[in-house]
């Protein structure tokens, strides 16, 4: 066991995750902001009118910026990025319901459904052999899992940390229903008009703006409290302490 320990901490020490690969980079939450709610709130507001792109047009180059930053991320990280995916698919549903002039109470059900679709899920996947908690919460790419794997299992307190998982992904579950609410109210108050005109475009920018302050700050207290409660969970199911958790800074 000593040895396995050792080997771990030396893959991580040269950032290479359990199974041989090299852990991606993490995300740079600045271009995701940028790509994925400022620029296409803005040109929704900005290109829409006839003078410039047209309806169609300005939302077809709003909604391209997360599209493009997708497909960039995936290429440069060589992983898949869960956020990233979910923007793609609501990108493409919304410009599909821009297409057939839909009013805002559909664009408001559409804007829930991912969030509750995630929430349902969350909670599934405990019944498989990868959680959804160890993709969005507890993995790899931040903490030095090898390491608290082997600390647990030198504990005995394994059955208690998969508690503490159980746990943490009822209250990821708990946010994402607080995400799909939020969506919800927010698209049925900012989306009255039909789309397909100038007005709605420049009230679709105004979700764009308004979904990430909305959505993010009550979803990301239950996040941060949830990870806050896993990382005293696992020092004391462990023994390791701050730093330890993590892979060494390269």
């Amino acid at each position: 066991m000593p040895a396995a320990s050792e080997a771990g901490r030396e893959r991580s020490a040269v950032g290479v995750q359990a199974g041989g690969r090299p852990r991606p980079r993490p995300e740079n939450l600045w271009l995701n902001l940028l790509f994925n709610a400022v620029l296409p709130g803005f040109l929704l507001s900005w290109a829409s009118s006839p003078t410039r792109l047209g309806p169609v047009g300005g939302m077809f180059l709003a909604l391209a910026f997360p599209v493009v930053y997708g497909a960039w991320d995936l290429w440069t990280r060589k992983t898949w990025n869960v956020i990233a995916v979910l923007g793609f698919v609501s990108t493409l549903l919304t410009g599909l319901f821009g297409l057939v002039q839909l009013g805002g109470f559909w664009f408001a059900v559409k804007e829930a459904a991912l969030p509750l679709v995630i929430a349902a899920a969350i909670p599934w996947s405990l019944r498989t052999r990868q959680p959804l908690v160890r993709v969005l919460l507890y993995n790899d790419q931040v903490l030095d899992t090898g390491r608290i794997q082997a600390a647990l299992e030198a504990r005995g307190t394994v059955a208690e940390f998969d508690r503490l998982l159980r746990w943490a992904s009822w209250m990821l579950a708990g946010s994402m229903l607080v995400s799909a609410v939020t969506n919800f109210l927010l698209a049925w108050w900012l989306l009255p008009a039909v789309s397909g005109n100038e007005v709605f475009n420049r009230q679709l920018g105004k979700l764009q703006f308004w979904s990430w302050p909305g959505t993010m700050l009550p979803t990301g207290a239950m996040v941060m409290y949830a990870l806050f409660r896993l990382l005293r969970g696992v020092e004391t199911m462990t023994g390791l302490r701050g730093d330890a958790l993590f892979h060494p800074k390269r």
